[in-house]
C-alpha cells in the first residue's frame, strides 16, 4: 500500500516554488525549455489576461553595459496561499543575475525565481543584463510568467494558475539608440484592473491631523458658524427699518439719517 500511495503521489506534483528552468516532465513528455515553451504543468496554454511587464529595456545594447530590468507579473488567481509568482527567462548571449534570483542550473544565460521571491506579494523582481560583446548582433529573450492561486499544485485538476509569455529581441545600439532612453514592453490583452482596497477612505494621520487637531478645527467652524447665524439676527432685528420692535433711540436715527441733519 505504501508503494502504491508514493506511485500515486507524482500525479498530484507540486509546484517549483523554489525556480523553474530548462527541460522540464509534463504529462509524460518533455519541455525543451520552460523560457521558451510555457509553463504547461501549470496550465495548456497561455492567457492574455495574465500581463507580462518589463521595464527599462534599452532600445539598442552597448557590448559590455549592464542594464537593470523590472519584471512584473499583473493579472490571474488571486494568491490565497504563501506563493504567488513566478517566471523563467532565458536569453541567447550575456549575463543574466539578480538578488533574490537564481541562474538555473548555474547557466548565466537562464534567470528563475527562488523560494523566497516566489512569494512576492507585488509579483515583481528586479534583474540586470549584461551586454555581450560588441560584434553579436541580435540578442533574443523569452520570458514565461505565472500568476499562481498559492496551494502549491500544479492546479491539481483545475484551471486557476495562469502563464503568459513575453518575447523580444534587441539588436547592438549606438550612441543614437542610447539617446532614446528605456521603454516599457509587456504581453496581454492590457486590460489591467486594480487591486480593490483594504478600506475606504483616508486615515486623519495620513492627512496630517491628529485626532485632537481635528476636533479643535471642527470646534472653530463650528463657532464661525454660530457668529455668522448671530450675525445675521443682529442685522435683522436690530437695525432693519421694517421691524416695528426696534426701539425709539434706533427710529429716531433713522429719521436723522433719512433727513441728512447728522
Amino acid at each position: 500500500m505504501a508503494l502504491a500511495v508514493l506511485l500515486f503521489v507524482p500525479g498530484f506534483a507540486s509546484s517549483l516554488h523554489g525556480g523553474v528552468g530548462g527541460p522540464q516532465d509534463n504529462a509524460g513528455e518533455t519541455i525543451d525549455d520552460v523560457a521558451k515553451a510555457g509553463c504547461l504543468c501549470h496550465n495548456g496554454a497561455a492567457d492574455n489576461t495574465v500581463q507580462i511587464i518589463l521595464d527599462d529595456v534599452p532600445f539598442g545594447w552597448i557590448a559590455g553595459e549592464s542594464y537593470e530590468l523590472k519584471l512584473q507579473i499583473i493579472g490571474g488567481p488571486p494568491a490565497t496561499g504563501v506563493y504567488t509568482a513566478g517566471f523563467a527567462m532565458r536569453t541567447t548571449a550575456g549575463v543574466l543575475s539578480g538578488d533574490g534570483l537564481q541562474n538555473w542550473e548555474g547557466d548565466v544565460t537562464s534567470l528563475t525565481h527562488t523560494e523566497a521571491t516566489a512569494a512576492e506579494v507585488d509579483r515583481m523582481w528586479t534583474l540586470t543584463w549584461q551586454a555581450p560583446e560588441t560584434g553579436f548582433g541580435s540578442v533574443d529573450f523569452w520570458i514565461t510568467g505565472n500568476a499562481v492561486n498559492g496551494d502549491q499544485l500544479n492546479n491539481g485538476g483545475n484551471q486557476e494558475d495562469k502563464w503568459n509569455q513575453l518575447l523580444f529581441s534587441l539588436q547592438e545600439g549606438s550612441d543614437d539608440t542610447t539617446a532614446l532612453g528605456t521603454r516599457t514592453l509587456f504581453a496581454g490583452d492590457g486590460n489591467v484592473s486594480p487591486p480593490e482596497p483594504d478600506h475606504h477612505g483616508v486615515d486623519l494621520h495620513h492627512m496630517g491631523a491628529k485626532l485632537r487637531a481635528h476636533w479643535l478645527g471642527l470646534l472653530g467652524f463650528g463657532a464661525v458658524i454660530l457668529v455668522i447665524i448671530f450675525a445675521g439676527i443682529m442685522l435683522r432685528f436690530s437695525f432693519s427699518t421694517s421691524y416695528t420692535g426696534r426701539t425709539n433711540q434706533l427710529r429716531l436715527r433713522y429719521k436723522l439719517m433719512r433727513r441728512g441733519d447728522q
